[in-house]
């Protein structure tokens, strides 16, 4: 059985950054899903597989913080990362009450790899290499 690459999912509702990461991970060996908005992660959180959420803050709809504290985020026990395009101090504090990464937009490659190397591990199934 081949080894199996873990999927992160993007939630970000730009759709140059949302391209942008997915390169970035697909070159780290990462595997992603792409959503233009939290409401429609979570319509198929259950099912897709991701081991991570990497979200921007704001979104249409429901944000990047309301996603992090959603119930089913919870149920799941999916560990998020949360980005950010704004210079707000509050917001970036906020991040990290709730636990989560937090990443300030434009994200350097190193950085976003770093922070998800640290909350999920590289991007094999560990046991399967």
């Amino acid at each position: 059985m081949p080894p199996t690459r873990k999927i992160i999912a993007v939630v970000e509702d730009d759709e140059s950054v949302r391209n942008a990461l997915a390169r970035q991970l697909s070159a780290a060996g990462y595997r992603y899903e792409l959503f233009t908005n939290a409401e429609a992660f979570l319509s198929v959180a259950p099912i897709c597989r991701a081991v991570c959420v990497l979200s921007d803050i704001h979104l249409g709809g429901m944000t990047g913080l309301e996603l992090a504290l959603h119930p089913l985020i919870n149920e799941l026990r999916l560990p998020v990362i949360l980005m950010s395009g704004s210079v707000d101090p509050m917001i970036e504090a906020q991040a990290r009450e709730l636990g989560t990464a937090f990443l300030r937009k434009p994200i350097l490659s190193e950085k976003l790899l770093e922070a998800i190397v640290d909350t999920v591990g590289p991007p094999i199934v560990e046991g399967e290499r």
